[in-house]
C-alpha cells in the first residue's frame, strides 16, 4: 500500500466517523426537514425557531462535508499547510520527504549545521520604503474618516469627541463584535450598556460621546513576559487598559480572517470555523468601544466644573497585544500590490499616521528560550525534546529554501513560510521587525526590555516604564505591591517536567540567532542583548 493510499483510508474512515455521529444528518433528511416545514399548514404555527435551528444544522453538515473534500485535497497531494490559500515565493515540497532527522547520526547533525550556516551568510538588513499617507488612507478610508488628526489639548491621552446620533433606545454595543464573540467579557459589556448615557456630553442641542485612542501599546513579544508586564502595569493608578488584554486589532481582528494557532490540526480549526461561521472585519469602532472604561473615567472631571476642564487629566490607556510587533501575515490577502514579495502597508504605518506620538514597550527575551517557550505553550500533545528539535531542524531547511530566492524580509514576512514551519523561528528575529519599527518611529518612542532583567529586579525595570510613560510618583506602599507579586503566566508543571532543549538544539539555534543578535545589540548599544552568558 503506497503513503498516499494509507492517509486516503485514513481519511475515509474519519469521515466514517462523523457519519456515524448522531448529531450529523443526512442531506436528503436536511431537504425533507427544510422543504415539510416551509410547505407544512402548520408553518406559522410552529414559529421560525425551529426553522432556523434546521438551517443551522445543515449549515453544520455542509461545512463538514466542504470540510472534508478541503482535507482530501490536503492529504492526498501531500500539502504540509495549504490550506491558507497565499501566493508563495517559496517552494517547500523539497523538503517535506527529509525528516525525521536521525538525533544519533552526525551526518543528520552536520546537514543542519551546513544549512544553519547558509542562512547566516544571507544575512543582511536591508530597509523598506515607507508609503505615503494617502496610499495608507485610500487602503483603509474607514479608519482614516473615524479617527481625526488632532486630539484634545487639556487630556495626557489621546482622546476626542465624537457626535452620538444613534437613538437613545439603541444599544450602543449592539453590533460590535468583540462583545457578541467574547463571552467573558459580557459583564463588561452590559456595564458599559448600563452607564453609557450619564457619559454622554451634551453641547448645542447635541449629543457626544468621548472617544480615545491608546496612549502605549505593548507591541512584542509572545513569551517574553508581556503578561506579567501588562498585570503590573495595570496596578498603577494612572494606567487603564482595554476590556480586554490582546484584542488583536491592528494584526488580525480588523481583517476579519482567522488564522491558524501553532500545531493546530487544520482539519479540526476549520470545523471550528465553520461551526462558529466566518466572522466579519471587526471595524475600528469596534475597537475604539474597548477603550470606553477607561474613556468614562477620563471624561469624569472634565464634566465637573471650568476648572478641572483646564486642568491636564493624567489617567492614560494602555493597549498589550503582543502580536503588534511582528504578525503582519494578513498582508498577502488585502495588499496585492507588493514588492519583491514584501508588505507595502504594515501596522505601523497605519498607527504612526494616526498617531504620532505614540509609545511602545517591547519586552524581549534570550530568541533560543523563547522559541522552546513558545514550543511547550502551544505545542501538540506528545511534546519531547527530541520532537522539538525535529521541528526546529525543519523550521531552518525552510527558512533557508526560501533565501534561496527571497530577501530576508521577503522571508521573514511571507505568510505561508510562517504558517509552514513547525515552530515560530521568525519571531525570534527581533532586529529586522525592531528596524522596521524605526522606518516610521523614534528610538526613544520605544522602550526595550528584557525578561531576564525584569525576572531579576522588576522594581528596576518597573521603575524604567513608569519614567518612560512619565506616570506620577507612588507610595511606597503602592510600589511594592506592584514589584513584589508572583510572576503571572509561568511555565506549567507538565512543560517543566519534560526538562531544557537538547544541547544540540540549543547549540543550532544559538548559531542560528547570533548575527541578528548582534545587530540589535548594535542598535540598542546594549550588549545585554547578545544573550551571550
Amino acid at each position: 500500500m503506497t503513503q498516499v493510499d494509507h492517509k486516503y483510508n485514513l481519511l475515509t474512515s474519519a469521515f466514517r466517523g462523523y457519519k456515524k455521529m448522531s448529531v450529523l444528518p443526512s442531506l436528503n433528511d436536511c431537504q425533507q426537514s427544510l422543504l415539510g416545514s416551509l410547505t407544512g399548514d402548520h408553518w406559522w404555527q410552529r414559529g421560525t425557531l425551529r426553522y432556523f435551528r434546521r438551517v443551522r444544522l445543515c449549515g453544520f453538515l455542509f461545512g463538514i462535508l466542504v470540510t472534508f473534500f478541503i482535507m482530501a485535497a490536503y492529504i492526498l497531494t501531500g500539502e504540509r499547510k495549504g490550506l491558507l490559500l497565499t501566493p508563495s515565493p517559496c517552494h517547500f515540497g523539497s523538503v517535506i520527504n527529509s525528516f525525521p532527522y536521525n538525533l544519533s547520526s552526525s551526518k543528520d547533525y552536520s546537514s543542519i549545521k551546513k544549512v544553519v550556516k547558509t542562512i547566516v551568510s544571507k544575512v543582511e538588513f536591508s530597509s523598506r520604503q515607507v508609503p505615503d499617507r494617502k496610499d495608507l488612507v485610500y487602503s483603509e478610508p474607514q479608519m482614516f474618516s473615524i479617527i481625526p488628526d488632532k486630539f484634545l489639548p487639556n487630556i495626557k491621552n489621546p482622546c476626542w469627541y465624537e457626535e452620538y446620533s444613534a437613538n437613545i433606545t439603541e444599544d450602543p454595543y449592539g453590533r460590535n463584535l468583540y462583545a457578541l464573540y467574547s463571552r467573558r467579557f459580557q459583564a463588561v459589556f452590559d456595564h458599559l450598556r448600563s452607564t453609557f448615557q450619564e457619559h454622554l456630553y451634551h453641547a448645542g442641542g447635541k449629543q457626544y460621546r468621548i472617544r480615545c485612542l491608546p496612549y502605549f501599546y505593548i507591541i512584542g513579544q509572545p513569551k517574553c513576559g508581556t503578561t506579567d508586564l501588562y498585570n503590573r502595569l495595570r496596578l498603577h493608578p494612572e494606567v487603564m487598559f482595554t476590556t480586554m488584554k490582546e484584542p488583536h486589532w491592528w494584526t488580525r481582528k480588523r481583517f476579519g480572517k482567522s488564522f491558524f494557532k501553532p500545531f493546530e490540526p487544520p482539519f479540526l480549526v476549520s470545523i471550528i470555523r465553520l461551526s462558529e461561521g466566518f466572522h466579519d472585519r471587526y471595524s475600528v469602532e469596534d475597537y475604539l468601544d474597548l477603550f470606553d472604561l477607561a474613556a468614562f473615567q477620563i471624561l469624569e472631571p472634565l464634566l465637573w466644573n471650568e476648572t478641572s476642564r483646564r486642568k491636564k487629566h493624567n489617567i492614560i490607556i494602555g493597549e498589550a497585544s503582543a502580536s503588534t510587533m511582528w504578525d503582519n501575515n494578513a498582508w498577502v490577502y488585502f495588499y496585492e500590490n507588493s514588492t519583491n514579495g514584501e508588505p507595502p502597508f504594515m501596522v505601523q504605518d497605519f498607527i504612526h499616521a494616526l498617531q504620532a506620538d505614540a509609545k511602545f514597550i517591547v519586552m524581549l527575551r534570550d530568541p533560543v528560550e523563547r522559541l522552546y517557550s513558545d514550543y511547550l505553550y502551544f505545542g501538540i500533545a506528545n511534546k519531547s525534546v527530541e520532537d522539538f528539535h525535529e521541528r526546529v531542524s525543519e523550521s531552518l531547511q525552510l527558512f533557508e529554501d526560501c533565501l534561496s530566492e527571497s530577501s530576508m524580509r521577503a522571508c521573514v514576512y511571507n505568510t505561508t513560510l510562517n504558517n509552514a514551519m513547525p515552530v515560530r523561528l521568525q519571531i525570534g528575529l527581533y532586529i529586522v521587525y525592531l528596524l522596521d519599527w524605526l522606518t516610521v518611529f523614534n528610538m526613544d518612542q520605544i522602550l526595550v526590555l528584557r525578561l531576564e532583567d525584569h525576572a531579576t529586579n522588576r522594581k528596576y525595570t518597573m521603575r524604567k516604564v513608569f519614567d518612560f510613560l512619565k506616570l506620577g510618583p507612588l507610595t511606597e506602599q503602592k510600589e511594592a505591591e506592584i514589584t513584589r507579586s508572583p510572576a503571572s503566566n509561568t511555565r506549567r508543571p507538565a512543560d517543566r517536567s519534560l526538562g531544557p532543549m537538547l544541547s544540540i538544539t540549543k547549540e543550532i539555534l544559538q548559531d542560528f540567532y547570533s548575527a541578528f543578535n548582534k545587530k540589535l545589540a548594535q542598535v540598542l548599544r546594549n550588549d545585554s542583548f547578545l544573550w551571550e552568558t
